[in-house]
């Protein structure tokens, strides 16, 4: 008899007993062991040979609590012997000389300008006689990666070399930044990545100079640049990908180049002049010594002239304490105005501009600040230039989707957030905008002069 018309007779007449009424509950129990029973046979008649889905494998584990500290100490332990496992399978420099060695035996002619060449065939040799370390390198996917224009089929050695290079690095990276990270996450909150800062600077001969009393405002402004671009959304940590995706690291650890020149130290945001060069600024705008700013000291920032509608909002929306700007406060400050370009400056502008909170920017907006301009321009002798000629030429460089709203993305977009922003906070930012043409043909002027001469 099919178990299907068992069940359905048996569901039919529950109470076939006539002796004792079972209950509610009981009917419930025993439809739930008939139809177990039922579909165990059921299932149990599928062919199925492997033994590994009868169980589903673990796939979460907790981490540990705070109390829990020898928990805490095997995961620790766990993690750095991992790590060096990692570390013991990266090639190291007598590793590095041999590869080079054999790649440059292998070469094949001609060769092009002082670029050495190898062929697919002397590649796959090599990657042989290299050992078991080299063997990830040594691919077809690696091989056509590198191959370009030559006639012959064949890769430059040094770029083969610094491809290995690279990856060497950016694995060691990896493991160097995973020591800090002491979740086990592949995040590093921002006291895990002061520690690294704080470390690697003994090993960056071009902060030599730098007396230990300035070391935590080095590391606390190194750190912010990292956390003011790669956590825009302030979550208080960085995916250490991020770190190594970005070029911040590259900056960082260019500082080990003794010979490097001073204009690339002057754009380096990590050297040694341009941290004291942005704590210095801080001092100085610290009249009164209190190690904070207030509205009217941080009014007096770079030329000057930014409107005291901007800065209302600045410390209406920034961390402040007691109504005063904390270092920290001031490098997102001068990230961002420095930055007028990148996105992550561009958020951090835009949110001081939509005072209405809409996540975009109306006409009323841009009135509400273009106001202020227009006021220290009559303070300083101007005539007023009219809010909807330059509402128009706004609007008009940015071309938002929505032709009455800007939001964040157009300005991005547009890529004119710099000069729209600049616009509408500051005096001379608006001024060099107005005089664009002017100026241009002022430098032309002065060129052709010194032409002449």
């Amino acid at each position: 008899m099919d178990w299907k018309d068992v069940l359905r007779r048996r569901l039919a007449s529950p109470n076939s007993d006539p002796k004792r009424k079972k209950s509610e509950q009981e009917l419930k129990d025993e439809e739930m062991d008939l139809f177990t029973k039922y579909y165990s046979e059921w299932k149990g008649g599928r062919k199925n040979t492997n033994e590994f889905y009868k169980t589903i494998p673990r796939f979460y584990y907790r981490l540990p609590a705070e109390d829990e500290v020898l928990l805490q100490k095997l995961r620790e332990e766990s993690r750095a012997v991992f790590l060096q496992r990692k570390s013991r399978e990266l090639l190291d420099n007598e590793e590095l000389q041999n590869l080079w060695f054999l790649l440059d035996k292998h070469q094949i002619p001609p060769m092009i300008g002082e670029e050495a060449m190898i062929n697919y065939e002397n590649f796959l040799k090599v990657g042989e006689k290299a050992g078991p370390k080299c063997k990830q390198f040594f691919t077809a996917k690696v091989f056509a990666k590198l191959l370009h224009t030559d006639s012959y089929g064949r890769v430059s050695i040094m770029q083969f070399f610094n491809y290995v290079m690279r990856k060497v690095w950016l694995h060691q990276t990896r493991i160097g930044l995973s020591l800090y990270d002491v979740a086990g996450q592949g995040y590093l909150r921002e006291s895990d990545l002061e520690n690294y800062i704080l470390e690697l600077i003994p090993t960056l001969p071009q902060l030599d100079g730098l007396e230990k009393s300035f070391y935590s405002f080095y590391v606390c402004t190194a750190v912010r640049k990292f956390f003011f671009f790669l956590d825009p959304l302030r979550t208080g940590k960085i995916k250490i990908q991020d770190i190594l995706a970005c070029s911040f690291l590259d900056d960082l650890l260019e500082l080990r180049d003794e010979e490097l020149s001073k204009e690339s130290q002057e754009t380096n945001w990590f050297s040694a002049p341009s941290a004291l060069r942005v704590y210095g600024q801080y001092l100085n705008l610290d009249k009164d010594h209190n190690g904070m700013l207030s509205k009217e000291e941080l009014s007096r920032y770079g030329t000057a002239t930014m409107t005291n509608v901007f800065l209302d909002r600045v410390f209406q929306e920034c961390l402040t304490y007691d109504g005063e700007m904390d270092y920290k406060t001031y490098l997102d400050f001068v990230l961002a105005l420095e930055n007028r370009k990148e996105p992550a400056a561009l958020q951090y502008i835009f949110k001081l501009l939509d005072i209405e909170n809409k996540g975009y920017l109306n006409v009323f907006s841009l009135n509400y600040f273009f106001r202020a301009i227009q006021e220290l321009m009559k303070i300083h002798g101007q005539d007023p230039v009219s809010f909807q000629d330059v509402k128009d030429e706004i609007f008009d460089m940015v071309k938002p989707k929505d032709p009455l709203k800007i939001s964040l993305q157009d300005l991005i977009n547009s890529n004119q957030g710099d000069t729209v922003t600049t616009i509408l906070i500051d005096l001379n930012g608006f001024w060099t905008y107005e005089n664009r043409e002017a100026l241009v043909a002022n430098d032309n002027e002065n060129s052709a002069d010194l032409d002449d001469t």
